[in-house]
């Protein structure tokens, strides 16, 4: 196990519920009309999420997907706004008027959750270019799924991160299903990140419920891009919880599919890993259990509580103020 001391633990712990819970609590609010739009839910690999952005700062960043509330949680984005943000009102991320898919928080380098397949890999390399023409050591890690890996923006964008030594680090988040369209129908590739050796850079297929392989392999990855050796591409494997979005009749996959998958649960694998080492107690680890409910809890009356945009705000924010 690599070395974490036992606040980091804990804190990896309250973000893998924070984001559990909130998908959780997402999924119900949908059921019940209360959010507009689609959600697409994260729950089953906060592993993935949690265990890349733990070896990120504020100054770095991330681009997301359609699937982006577990990055937004993992790279540090409060939970207030997020729920708002769902609910459509002005306290919101981005003041209601993005919603689920466009949740984004620049001060914490959460570049934006984006409904546009592939759209995350350029946007990755222009965070990627500023930070080299700049001189400084920041990192951009560009998350995708494995449908977005079949995208040419994703193939330009490795291909030009590793041309221009871009620290720029590609996670692919392969849940088994491009909406419904099983990896294995269109993937012609063993595994997504055999496709690094064709960009030359360094690339790892590993298991997406298990935290501290994903914890080893991104630190790894985030520190060569750290030292200005250019991008590399990681693999993670597991599965959704929920449907492509909310309200997916999912006969895509069987029940019994997704019942063996949950005996892997990431967050409970954790759970187990540091209770058989002695690294935390039982009592701690429910004691966080306990405190992220009442966080969520405190979300949604946050969310339900504050007001809606104006109609004339319809009109603001449109375009970039330019002197």
């Amino acid at each position: 196990m690599a070395e974490i001391s036992k606040e980091k633990l804990l804190q990896i712990y309250e973000r893998m519920q924070l984001i559990r819970q909130f998908e959780n609590k997402a999924a119900s609010l949908f059921a019940e009309g209360k959010l507009a739009g689609f959600v697409h839910l994260y729950a089953g690999e906060e592993a993935i999420g949690v265990g890349v952005c733990s070896h990120l700062t504020d100054a770095d960043f991330i681009t997301s997907t359609h699937r982006g509330h577990g990055h937004c949680i993992a790279k540090g984005v409060e939970v207030n706004p997020m729920m708002a943000e769902l609910f459509g009102k002005v306290t919101g991320s981005c003041k209601g008027k993005g919603g689920s898919m466009h949740i984004a928080d620049v001060d914490k380098g959460m570049l934006g959750a984006n409904g546009i397949v592939g759209a995350g890999g350029p946007l990755a390399c222009g965070a990627g270019l500023m930070a080299k023409v700049k001189g400084t050591d920041q990192v951009t890690v560009c998350f995708f799924g494995d449908g977005a890996s079949e995208q040419g923006t994703m193939h330009e964008a490795m291909n030009m991160a590793k041309i221009w030594k871009l620290p720029v680090v590609f996670v692919c988040e392969n849940n088994g299903f491009a909406e419904s369209t099983p990896a294995s129908y269109h993937c012609a590739a063993k595994d997504i990140s055999d496709r690094a050796t064709a960009y030359n850079m360094p690339g790892f297929t590993i298991d997406g419920t298990d935290f501290f392989a994903i914890y080893e392999a991104a630190g790894e990855a985030v520190a060569r891009a750290r030292r200005g050796e250019g991008p590399s591409l990681i693999e993670a494997k597991g599965f959704r919880y929920y449907g492509h979005f909310e309200g997916d009749a999912k006969r895509y996959y069987t029940d019994a599919m997704l019942e063996d998958f949950k005996k892997r649960d990431p967050i409970l694998r954790f759970r187990q890993r540091v209770l058989d080492r002695n690294l935390i107690s039982a009592a701690e680890l429910d004691a966080i259990d306990a405190k992220v409910k009442q966080v969520i809890d405190d979300a949604v009356k946050f969310g339900e509580e504050s007001p809606l945009p104006a109609p004339e705000d319809c009109l603001t924010d449109v375009y970039v103020a330019y002197a």
